[in-house]
């Protein structure tokens, strides 16, 4: 949680993670709407291990590199503000995330102008 103040100020976060040992989803953050629903999306996808980050006045890109640099992350499926759909195959021992579906597919190549617009929201946003 830390870690995630740190990198953006004034982020509002909420952070869950399902724990293998004991069976329980911790929770922590500084948004109580936005701990519930990542305390309910590592709920619904059930495996250990697994963690959820939801947030406002951040974008996914100004902190990804500060979580995969942390320590105990092994694997960022997805940094993304589309919709998402977990892949999740389950065990007798359990569940284990196989991949995630990030948006619906691409319908055209952008024009000149949409191009100076991703443009511009990237260097609005500090990226270039």
């Amino acid at each position: 949680a830390l870690t995630l103040k740190t990198t953006v100020p004034g982020i509002e976060f909420g952070i869950a993670m399902n724990e293998a040992k004991p069976k329980l989803t911790r929770v922590e953050g500084n948004n109580e709407e936005l701990k519930t629903s990542a305390a309910q999306a590592c709920l619904s996808i059930g495996a250990g291990h697994v963690f959820v980050i939801m947030m406002h006045k951040a974008f996914p890109i100004n902190v990804l590199n500060t979580i995969k640099d942390y320590p105990t992350t092994c694997r960022v499926y997805a940094a993304s503000e589309n919709p998402l759909q977990v892949v999740i195959k389950k065990t007798e021992l359990g569940s284990a995330v196989m991949g995630v579906v990030d948006g619906t597919a691409s319908e055209s190549v952008e024009t000149g102008e949409q191009r100076q617009e991703r443009k511009d929201l990237l260097k609005k946003i500090g990226y270039t």
